[in-house]
C-alpha cells in the first residue's frame, strides 16, 4: 500500500470479504481471472491506494489466507457462523472492523467494502469514493454504473399464464436515448462511515453519494459465465485496451 495521505481528516479501513464457500462458483475467490486470482485484483486495489489506513482479507479459508498473506495482505479469520451461505455482510465488516481496533488500538472514521467478484477498479478508484466520503455531510458512498439495455422500461412481470405487464408503463416504447438516464451498484466499492455500521448495522447510510463508473468496465462474477467474461475484459482492461 501506498503512503497514506496523512492531510485526510479520515482513518480508513479496507475490508476484503472472500468466504471459502460459494454455490454459483466453486471456489470463486481463488479463481483466476488475466492471471490472477479475484482476491488478488482486490488486493491489488488496496495496495494502490493512498488514503486507505490499513486493510485486510476477512475469510474462513485457509487456501484464501494463504493467498492474501502471499501477497503480504493481513488477514482475519472468520468465524463459522459468518461464513454460511445466507450471512449478510454488515457483521462481518463489524466482526473485521473490530478485529483490526484492537490490533491496532485505535478507531477507524470508515471502512470501504472491496469485493473481489467486481475486480475492475484501481487505488484511484478506491481513494476517489473515500474523497467523496470525507466531502460535507455523506454517510456512504457507492460505485455504480449507467443502465442501458437493462432499464426498467424495457422489464415486464409474467403472470402464471406469461401474460406481460410493463414495469414503466409510460415508457415501454421509448428509445434508448429517450430513456431517463439510471444507475445500478456495480459491486465494486461501498464506502461508509463507522457509525452507519456500528450503530445502524447497515453498509449504506441514508444519506449517500454515487461514484459513476464507465459502463464498459462492468464485471461481477456470481456464475461461470461471468468468469468466461471477466478474463477478456480484465485482460483488455488491465492492457489498457479498454
Amino acid at each position: 500500500m501506498a503512503s497514506p495521505d496523512t492531510n485526510l481528516p479520515l482513518r480508513v479501513l479496507g475490508v476484503i470479504p472472500a468466504r471459502a464457500g460459494s454455490k454459483g462458483v466453486v471456489g470463486k475467490n481463488l479463481r483466476p481471472v488475466a492471471g490472477e486470482p479475484l482476491i488478488g485484483h482486490a488486493i491489488r486495489a488496496a495496495e494502490e491506494s493512498r488514503l486507505l489506513s490499513a486493510y485486510l482479507v476477512t475469510t474462513d479459508g485457509e487456501e484464501i489466507a494463504a493467498a492474501a498473506e502471499q501477497r503480504s495482505c493481513p488477514v482475519v479469520r472468520r468465524p463459522l457462523h459468518l461464513a454460511a451461505d445466507e450471512t449478510p455482510m454488515p457483521p462481518v465488516l463489524q466482526h473485521a472492523l473490530e478485529h483490526a481496533e484492537a490490533e491496532q488500538r485505535t478507531t477507524f472514521d470508515a471502512l470501504v467494502l472491496l469485493q473481489p467478484t467486481a475486480p475492475i477498479r484501481r487505488g484511484a478508484d478506491v481513494d476517489a469514493v473515500i474523497t467523496l466520503l470525507a466531502d460535507g455531510e455523506v454517510d456512504s458512498v457507492i460505485s455504480v454504473c449507467p443502465v442501458e439495455d437493462e432499464h426498467p422500461a424495457r422489464m415486464y412481470s409474467l403472470d402464471a399464464e406469461g401474460r406481460m405487464s410493463p414495469l414503466w408503463p409510460d415508457l415501454e416504447m421509448r428509445q434508448r436515448q429517450d430513456l431517463p438516464p439510471l444507475y445500478h451498484r456495480n459491486g465494486a466499492l461501498y464506502a461508509t462511515r463507522r457509525r452507519v455500521l456500528v450503530e445502524q448495522g447497515v453498509i449504506v447510510g441514508p444519506r449517500r453519494r454515487a461514484y459513476v463508473m464507465p459502463r464498459k468496465y462492468l464485471v461481477n462474477v456470481d456464475d461461470e459465465r461471468d468468469l468466461l467474461i471477466a478474463e477478456v475484459i480484465v485482460q483488455r482492461w488491465l492492457q489498457g485496451a479498454l
